[in-house]
Formats: structure tokens, sequence, C-alpha cells
């Protein structure tokens, strides 16, 4: 099941399942997709909810309201390797902001603090239910789907420090979906 977040053509916001070149509207089951994640009753799109087409509506992040986005920089031996860096003995984490997303289609925007913004390809799970210490065996059970990242980083900020997180989080670097 393909699920994302709009803002219809009135300007409202809300989600949905796409079906095809439509998307069902489901905004009255639950007040975000985030929210019909949490409550874990998504089965279908309920009859006779209204359809948009896609190309009438806005694609928002597939969770525009995050509770927190951890991501795991360095996680590829080429890109260590094309930044001159040692490869970590464990992961590097760092933050993004919720309004560093742009949605799917939406353009990245390079602030004016940068000569460039580089970009990264990468894939976002998200994670669709409140857990703690899951086993390894048991993660996918928390998985509630993926969706492609485009991570533009403001590689002049990032380089400040040994933190990579004022380089993420200038607003709209972050271009998730579809």
């Amino acid at each position: 099941m393909r699920m994302m977040s709009f803002r219809r053509a009135d300007g409202t916001t809300s989600w949905g399942i796409v079906q095809g070149e439509k998307v069902a509207d489901c905004g009255a089951l639950a007040s975000s997709l985030r929210a019909a994640l949490a409550n874990g009753k998504i089965a279908a799109a309920p009859h006779g909810a209204p359809r948009h087409a896609l190309d009438a509506i806005t694609f928002l992040p597939p969770i525009p309201d995050p509770e927190k986005i951890i991501c795991v920089g360095l996680n590829y031996l080429t890109h260590i390797l094309e930044g001159g860096r040692e490869v970590p003995k464990k992961p590097t984490i760092f933050t993004r902001f919720a309004n560093t997303q742009v949605g799917h289609l939406q353009p990245l925007i390079r602030p004016s603090a940068s000569e460039t913004l580089d970009f990264e390809g990468e894939m976002a799970v998200i994670i669709g239910r409140r857990c703690r210490h899951v086993k390894g065996a048991d993660a996918m059970a928390v998985v509630a789907g993926y969706s492609c990242y485009n991570d533009g980083s403001v590689r002049e900020w990032q380089r400040h420090t040994s933190q990579f997180t004022p380089g993420k989080n200038f607003p709209g670097t972050g271009g998730f979906g579809p």
C-alpha cells in the first residue's frame, strides 16, 4: 500500500492512499498519517472517500509532523572515501528538523549562506509505532514503510565542527518522498 500526505487544491492538508493516478483522501479517519499509523488500523481506503488526482494536489513529506528524525551519516564506503574520512567504528548519528523537509516534486532551497548545496540519495525508513529495545528479529514489525530521501547538505556548515547537524538543517533542504 502506498500512503502519502498532501495539500488539497483548497489548501487543506490531508493524507491518503495512492490508487493509480489518484489519492483516496483518508483525512476523516485520523488527523495525520502519523496519527493513523500510530493507531495501526490502516487496512484500505474507506469506501466513498474523496479521490484527488495526483497532479491536482501538492505533495507534502510523507510524515510532515514527525516526532523526531534520526539520520545515519557516513553509511556507505564510497561516500566516506570521497570525503577523505576514516571509516567510523560506530554509526554517525545526526538529527534533522521537520521544517527542513519538502515533499516530492518540491524544489530544494539553496540557502544564501552556501555557495553549493550538495545532495545525497538516501532511503528513509518510517517507524510506524512507538517502540524501544526492539530485537533485531522483530525490527520489521515496527517499520511502517520506506521512502526516497534527497539529503541536501550545506557542506560549508557541516564542516564547521565534527557534528553534521548544522549543515543538515537549513529550511527546505531535505526532499522527502514519494
